[in-house]
C-alpha cells in the first residue's frame, strides 16, 4: 500500500485550493496519508525561500494572479486578503496532530481549518475557532486542550523532517519511493505517478 507524506501549512492558500483532491487520489490508489503540518514561515528561510510579505512586488503580483486563476479552476470560495492572515498556525496544527493520533479521518479537519482561514474570515489561532472546526469535522472539541506538549514536539519535528527531505513550500507531497510533488497543481502528476504512468 503506497503512502503519501503530506507536508502543509494551515496558512497556505494553495493548500486550501487543493481541496480534497489528495484524499480522493489516496482512495483511488489505496494509499495512506500521513498528515504533517509544519511551520512554513520558519521553513522558508531555511530552504531558500522568502515569506510572502517580504517578496519582491513582481512575485507578489504573480502570486495573486495564480491564486485567482486557481480559485476559478477549483470553484472554491476564497478571500484573497483574509482578515486573520497571517496568524499563529500552531493551535490549528496541534489540533490536527491530536486528531491524527486519535485515529480519526483528518482530511476534513485540515480542510476545515483552511476554509476557516481563507473563506470564512475566522482566526484559526483562537481556541473558539479551533474547537468549532474540530467539532464540525466530527472530533471532540476537547482535543484542543489535550496533547499540547506532544503537538508542539511533533510540529517542530515535522519542520526538521521537511527540511531534511527537501520540502520547501506547501502543499508538498512525498511518496514512499521519494517522489516529490510541490503544489496543488501537481496533483495530476502525483495521480499519474501512483498509476505507474509517470
Amino acid at each position: 500500500m503506497p503512502q503519501i507524506d503530506y507536508y502543509f501549512s494551515t496558512l497556505s492558500p494553495f493548500t486550501y485550493l487543493a481541496g480534497n483532491r489528495l484524499e480522493e487520489l489516496a482512495e483511488k490508489h489505496g494509499a495512506t496519508i500521513a498528515y504533517k503540518p509544519m511551520d512554513i514561515i520558519a521553513l522558508f528561510p531555511r530552504t531558500g525561500g522568502t515569506p510572502p510579505k517580504d517578496r519582491h512586488p513582481s512575485r507578489m503580483e504573480y502570486r495573486m494572479q495564480e491564486l485567482k486563476r486557481a480559485a476559478k479552476k477549483t470553484g472554491l470560495p476564497i478571500n484573497f486578503k483574509p482578515a486573520h492572515w497571517p496568524t499563529n498556525a500552531a493551535p490549528s496544527s496541534y489540533a490536527i496532530i491530536a486528531a491524527q493520533l486519535s485515529g480519526g479521518d483528518v482530511g476534513p479537519l485540515v480542510q476545515g481549518f483552511l476554509r476557516a482561514c481563507w473563506a470564512e474570515e475566522k482566526d484559526i489561532a483562537t481556541d473558539e475557532v479551533v474547537r468549532e472546526v474540530l467539532g464540525t469535522a466530527g472530533f471532540d472539541p476537547s482535543l484542543a486542550d489535550s496533547g499540547l506538549l506532544t503537538g508542539a514536539e511533533i510540529y517542530a519535528a515535522n519542520l526538521e523532517e521537511a527540511v531534511n527531505r527537501g520540502v520547501f513550500g506547501a502543499p508538498f507531497y512525498i511518496t514512499d519511493t521519494d517522489q516529490r510533488f510541490w503544489g496543488h497543481d501537481r496533483l495530476d502528476d502525483l495521480d499519474a505517478h501512483l498509476s505507474g504512468a509517470l
